[in-house]
């Protein structure tokens, strides 16, 4: 650093003399440029092609010519004072300004000496550190070593051993909190589930319920001819208007040769339209009037046949005697389905098996019997009442005077409250067995078997599992496991792969249960 702005100075000071040296040359030549400005006026300049006289007084003695020459300094010295002066004060300039610049030198040159002394410092402190950290690891290394050493002379175990140790802990404690996060995962999905399930379930059957709709809510009735249409429709639609405005079915009138098509939700409304209609054609005469009077002796025929056989089912299923209305309720259930199953039907069967499954247990067989044959009442007016049909059905029981045990077990056969009596298991199982059977609904006895079959093929490959069973016409499985080889964790986890596993592979209507049952037992005897 010193040498470089020692060179810098020396740079400045002869760039500074050259300067100088250059303007007294300068001055120089004015001064002899201005010798002929002091000489005499009546002098002029002698040229080269002059006289001899010339010539002649050119070469005068030399005395004259001394006198001229001692002339001429003395006019050039008041010249020369002044470019003196001049020098000077620029020389004096040019030296204050070189002392100036030497001073910002050494103030610069001072501040980069104790920079330089700083970093030195800092790099100095700087190993220190370096060797300080070295140190400080090498000897935390040396420690962790003995730590370890220590550790194992302690536990008895290698490093490796209790890696293994801790890996397993890790897994069962992972194993855990993934079979927690399965649990929280479906219990949101089961929120999420009810509260999207409206608007799913009327987009499905908007787009794919269009057959079973039309069996279930759909009668056709014949005409002998097409020219019948035009007396049932009548002048500018009047009996049409009023056939729909009593019945409150739809009358479809369209291309369809020799048939009429009732369309309706309620299946007592529609066999009242068919009957009235039936009527109408029979009598030939079709306008208003009639019409009224032919629906409402129609609806009486239809009460007193819907009475009829509600009574002829409570002496099939031999429950004792019946609420008139109760009566009227399970005649209605005689027009309405469940998967091609006749509900009447499946109500009869369902007394009689709880009959005769109350008296092998112990357990009341008429109220049993009483409750299955009742158990889906609900349904006669669940177009009527909001709510889950059995729960309808319960308090329909309460309000005309059956006992709490009926009306607990109608509610409880679709576990929408909970099972507080035999009676109340015996109507679930036997409603099960009923929809269950084959042939009772709409599937062939070799695609119920084959699908029975392969759920519980799917459950049984899974690891731990001891046995499964298919029940409810495979809407349920219930998969038995080793309790020693499966824990609850494990056991949580199970049901959900298995339930992924059944999505897969099987296609079905509706959902399918997956319940695993994991026993311990705890043996000894007194002796």
């Amino acid at each position: 650093m010193e040498i470089v702005v020692g060179a810098a100075v020396a740079a400045v000071v002869s760039a500074v003399m050259v300067l100088l040296l250059g303007r007294q040359r300068a001055g120089g030549v004015a001064v002899v440029d201005s010798g002929p400005a002091v000489r005499p006026a009546g002098r002029a300049p002698k040229r080269a092609g002059v006289s001899r006289a010339t010539a002649t007084a050119a070469a005068a003695p030399p005395a004259l010519g001394s006198a001229r020459q001692a002339d001429e300094p003395l006019a050039d010295e008041p010249a020369r004072a002044v470019v003196q002066d001049a020098i000077d004060v620029e020389l004096r300039e040019r030296r204050a300004e070189i002392a100036r610049i030497e001073e910002r030198i050494l103030s610069k040159e001072e501040s980069l000496d104790v920079r330089l002394g700083e970093l030195e410092r800092r790099e100095t402190s700087v190993d220190d550190r370096q060797r300080n950290l070295d140190h400080e690891v090498g000897r935390l290394k040396s420690a962790k070593q003995d730590q370890v050493r220590e550790l194992e002379r302690v536990s008895g175990l290698s490093a490796a051993q209790a890696r293994q140790i801790l890996l397993r802990e890790l897994e069962e404690e992972l194993r855990h909190d993934s079979a927690a996060l399965v649990r929280q995962v479906e219990e949101e999905t089961r929120r999420d589930a009810e509260r999207r399930a409206r608007s799913i379930l009327a987009t499905v059957m908007q787009r794919i319920a269009g057959g079973h709709a039309a069996e279930t809510t759909v009668s056709v009735v014949a005409l002998e001819s097409d020219d019948l249409k035009g007396r049932i429709i009548g002048r500018e639609g009047r009996n049409i208007r009023a056939l729909e405005t009593l019945t409150g079915i739809d009358f479809i009138i369209d291309d369809t040769p020799g048939a009429v098509i009732l369309s309706g939700f309620d299946g007592v409304r529609r066999e009242i339209a068919r009957l009235t209609l039936e009527k109408l054609l029979q009598d030939g005469r079709i306008h208003p009037a009639r019409i009224e009077e032919t629906y409402y002796h129609a609806r009486s025929e239809i009460e007193n046949h819907i009475a009829e056989v509600g009574e002829q089912a409570v002496l099939e299923a031999n429950v004792g005697t019946v609420h008139p209305e109760l009566s009227k309720l399970l005649g209605r259930l005689h027009y309405r389905t469940s998967y091609g199953q006749n509900v009447l039907a499946h109500s009869i069967e369902c007394a009689r098996l709880a009959s005769l499954l109350a008296a092998e247990l112990g357990a009341s067989g008429k109220t049993a019997a009483r409750a299955a044959l009742m158990h889906d009442i609900g349904k006669a007016v669940s177009h009527e009442i909001e709510g889950p049909h059995a729960l309808v059905g319960g308090e329909l029981a309460r309000r005309y005077g059956e006992t709490e045990a009926v009306a607990h077990a109608m509610e409880a056969h679709h576990n929408e409250v909970e099972l507080r009596t035999v009676e109340a298991v015996i109507v679930q199982i036997v409603d099960a067995l009923s929809g269950a059977r084959p042939g009772a609904r709409g599937e062939s006895l070799e695609q119920y078997t084959k699908r029975l079959r392969d759920l519980e093929q799917i459950a049984m490959r899974h690891a731990g599992v001891q046995k499964v069973y298919a029940m409810q016409a495979g809407r349920e499985i219930r998969v038995i496991v080793h309790p020693e080889e499966v824990d609850d964790d494990t056991a949580a986890l199970l049901s959900h792969r298995i339930a992924r596993d059944v999505e897969k592979e099987l296609e079905y209507a509706g959902q399918i249960k997956v319940t695993v049952i994991r026993e311990s037992r705890a043996v000894d005897f007194a002796k």
